[in-house]
């Protein structure tokens, strides 16, 4: 039997990265929290507040 697959242009609820971080943990280690944190040079480049531009 095969596994069934999602319909073209509807994502899974879960991807492959969802699982693997739930068996494995964050770098590999289960059960370790997650050390991935905004560093201050990227948090000054992420706009505050965005703009959606205008759609004409």
């Amino acid at each position: 039997m095969t596994k069934p697959r999602e319909p073209n242009g509807v994502e899974p609820r879960r991807s492959e990265d969802d699982i693997q971080r739930e068996q494995l943990g964050p770098r590999g280690v289960p059960g370790a929290p997650d050390p991935a944190r905004m560093t201050p040079q990227r948090e000054k480049k992420t706009p505050k507040h965005v703009d959606p531009g205008h759609t004409a």
